[in-house]
Parts: C-alpha cells; sequence; structure tokens
C-alpha cells in the first residue's frame, strides 16, 4: 500500500467518523448483495455507506468502513441524491453494466393427470379432457388462438428405467412406455411451437435407475431403447433424472456407458438433422447429487455428451445463493467440483405449492420469477465460461404432480404468472442448436 493510498483511506475514514462531512450520489449504486459476484471497479451501497471494488473478483467479502480491501469505502451516502434504489443489483452489482441475456428455456415439467406415471390415456382432440386441461400453456393469452404459447418447453416426467429396459406391456405400460405418454400427446404441444424431452427417473424411479445401470450391457441397453422410445414419440430428446446422492462405483460406470451409447446412436453428420438432445437434472445446489454434479462440471458438459443441465427445486424456495454453487464449483470438496459455465444451467422454480398455486403460476408480478429474472440472466461465470446469465427456467411442474400439489388445471390455469412471463420476458421458440455454448 502505497502513501497515497493510505492518505486516502484516512481521509475517507476521519470523514465517515465525522458523519457527514464526506457525501457521495449514491442514486445510481444498487445495495451490495452476498450472493453477487463483482467486477473490479464496482461500485455499491451498504448500510449507507458508497463503496469500490478493489479486487479482480469479490463475492462474500463483507463491506466494511474501517477496512480498504476488497471494498474501499467512497464516502457516507447522500440522502438527498437518492440513497438506495433497492432491487436485485443485476449480475455485477454496480460497475459496468452487465447487458441481461435473454431466456431460452422457459418450460415445465409435466405430471400428466395421475401424479407423474403418465398411465393414463388421453384425450388430446379440441375441446376434450387433455385440451381443456393444458390450454394454458399453448395459449398465454386466453384467446384461444394457440398462437402464443406460455412455455417453449415441455418435459414428460417420467418413463420408468426398469419398464423401459424390459419392455413392460400391461395396464399402464406399452413396450415399456407408460400408456399416457403418446405421438399425440407430443404432436399437442410440438405442433404449437414447443419443444418436447422425455423426463426418465425422478425421486420415485431411483431405485429402478440403479438397477438398470447395474452392468454396461444394462446400461447401453437402457439407451438404446431411450432412443427408440425418443424417435417412437417424436419428441426432441431425453433428460437424465437419477436422484441418487451416493452411487456406486459400478452404477457410475454404468450411467457412462448410457450416455456413450445414447450420444453414439443420436449424433448425426447431417447438421440439418436436430440432434436427440441429452440433458441432467442436478440437485439445487452442489451439495447433494455430489458425485453427478462433479462429473457434469468436469466432463460431461465441457465435452458435449450433455446439452445443460436443470438446478432442481428444493423443498421450499430456492436462494440464488444455491444456485450460485454451480457457477462457483466448490474447490474445498474433496476432489473438488468444478464452475459450470452459466449458459449451460436452466434454474427451477415452483409452479404451485402444496396449497395453493403460487405467484409463479397465477400473479407474475409478485411471483419469485420476476424477483429473480435480474438475476438470472445477468450471472457472472466463475472459472467456467464467457457469457453471462443462464440458460432459463423451469417450472415444476404442470397438470397434478402429486395428492399435495394444486393441479394447474380448471378452475386453476397459470396464464397469470407463466403466461404474463412469456410475455414480459418475450419468450420464443426454443432452439438447442443455438443455445449459448459459452
Amino acid at each position: 500500500m502505497n502513501l497515497r493510498t493510505v492518505l486516502s483511506i484516512l481521509v475517507i475514514s476521519s470523514s465517515l467518523s465525522a458523519g457527514s462531512a464526506f457525501a457521495y450520489d449514491c442514486s445510481a449504486l444498487s445495495e451490495w448483495k452476498r450472493q453477487h459476484y463483482y467486477l473490479e471497479g464496482a461500485e455499491v451501497q451498504y448500510e449507507g455507506i458508497a463503496y469500490v471494488n478493489r479486487a479482480p473478483t469479490s463475492k462474500r467479502d463483507f463491506p466494511d468502513p474501517d477496512s480498504d480491501y476488497p471494498w474501499q469505502p467512497l464516502g457516507e451516502c447522500d440522502s438527498s441524491g437518492g440513497g438506495d434504489t433497492g432491487g436485485d443489483g443485476g449480475g455485477n452489482g454496480g460497475g459496468d453494466p452487465v447487458n441481461p441475456q435473454v431466456i431460452s428455456i422457459y418450460g415445465i415439467w409435466h405430471c400428466g393427470n395421475s401424479f407423474c406415471d403418465w398411465s393414463q390415456v388421453r384425450d388430446t382432440n379440441p375441446g376434450q379432457e387433455f385440451d381443456m386441461a393444458n390450454r394454458w400453456i399453448i395459449d398465454r393469452n386466453g384467446d384461444e388462438t394457440g398462437e402464443e404459447p406460455s412455455v417453449n418447453l415441455v418435459v414428460l416426467s417420467f418413463l420408468k428405467p426398469m419398464e423401459l429396459l424390459q419392455g413392460t406391456t400391461n395396464s399402464a405400460f406399452l413396450n415399456g412406455i407408460p400408456r399416457g405418454m403418446t405421438p399425440d400427446v407430443v404432436s399437442y404441444f410440438t405442433s404449437r411451437g414447443i419443444r418436447v424431452l422425455l423426463s426418465m427417473g425422478g425421486v420415485t424411479y431411483t431405485d429402478s435407475w440403479n438397477q438398470a445401470l447395474a452392468t454396461v450391457n444394462s446400461a447401453e441397453n437402457l439407451a438404446t431403447k431411450a432412443v427408440e422410445a425418443v424417435d417412437y414419440l417424436a419428441a426432441d430428446g431425453l433428460e437424465i433424472d437419477w436422484e441418487n446422492g451416493r452411487p456406486t462405483d459400478v452404477e457410475m460406470i454404468g450411467i457412462e456407458a448410457f450416455i456413450d451409447q445414447y450420444n453414439l446412436l443420436t449424433d448425426t453428420a447431417d447438421p440439418s438433422d436436430n440432434e436427440k438432445v441429452l440433458t441432467l437434472d442436478l440437485a439445487v445446489g452442489n451439495r447433494y447429487l455430489q458425485e453427478l454434479s462433479r462429473r457434469a462440471s468436469a466432463d460431461w458438459l465441457p465435452n458435449g455428451e450433455i446439452e445443460y443441465i436443470n438446478a432442481m427445486v428444493p423443498r421450499g424456495e430456492p436462494g440464488t445463493d444455491q444456485w450460485q454453487e454451480h457457477v462457483d464449483g466448490k474447490a474445498n470438496y474433496d476432489p473438488p467440483i468444478l464452475p459450470k459455465a452459466p449458459a449451460k444451467i436452466a434454474v427451477s422454480m415452483w409452479l404451485t405449492d402444496g396449497r395453493t398455486p403460487n405467484d409463479n403460476c397465477v400473479d407474475f408480478s409478485n411471483s419469485t420469477q420476476s424477483a429473480r429474472s435480474d438475476y438470472v440472466r445477468t450471472v457472472l461465470p466463475n472459472g467456467e465460461g464467457t457469457t453471462n446469465g443462464f440458460a432459463g427456467m423451469m417450472f415444476w411442474a404442470g397438470e397434478c404432480p402429486s395428492s399435495r400439489n394444486v393441479c394447474t388445471t380448471p378452475p386453476n390455469g397459470c396464464e397469470g404468472g407463466m403466461g404474463m412471463g412469456a410475455t414480459e420476458f418475450s419468450i420464443g421458440p426454443l432452439n438447442f442448436s443455438a443455445l449459448r455454448q459459452q
């Protein structure tokens, strides 16, 4: 520290202790947020004092008027200048503004009408039960034109791994595929420009995943069956939802074999042929499903074996600190979990809770998605990737997720939440090949 810096700090400290001798216009400064990264030179305000960041990057270092690094005090905020502007503060909390990214993924997991098993055959004809239950998804304005969907991605949940592997046919399954998952259901959405993925697993089917990954051969066979299911239903790809927090070495070898076989069967040399994408669900942060998160960060995402990951919803509303863990990684873990590029992460929120439809469904202006949209669109990379902003947002879940959740069917509907959000965020069609790679 040179003499000039010391003298500057002494002057600032003296003015702060004097109370009002040194004022700073804070009208353009956002409030410091613990969950944000800040670039060198970023200015923020905290508890009525303005600070400038002197470190190349800084996140959890607490602004302290008695310390000059990394946050150097600039002076007390001039109350006449506007003071605290509130808000979320964007992705870098001041300094050079971060341009918000377009939200590419704006979708729902869809559980059908029987608690995510899709065992019941549906009538998708206009005006019939499936159309009436899901009209809000394809028609955000409620004018029955169907020309402006509320979402651009629907993930049908769930395929059961062992039933698919064995090609089970009974009252609930046909050749291993739930009887309610039909080409007509997929076409109901894709004909309106909504992309459709099939999700395999869910917490209920974790043991089924474990069984299917017990050998390399069975894992490869499951991948082959999964590709066949995607082809049969004319879907756009598959989501892996394997919620095993302590996988064995054999199971990890199995999931690697599954991913390799799926990609082998779906890679194409024809650029006009849409590749059947493969995505992966992870926990809301890095503290659960650690081994899957570790492999996704180190191998599957950087090598293009997985297109992107979904940070799933926790029991309560997720905090941005939890999402930030995927961006930061966990250097203190042994072995460490590396950071992920924000552009390869879709974050998730509740569509309805256990009592009534929440604001994400019915009231966009007071919703979690609205409050966190600035963070979602501006979060900065921290060791992986070069562009700010997450890939988008997913919501759990459409129609009837469980007996504890409210169904998104009449008299309920989510035009006022997700429909308004689609308009507010200018949500357009999802092009997987055009997703930001960095």
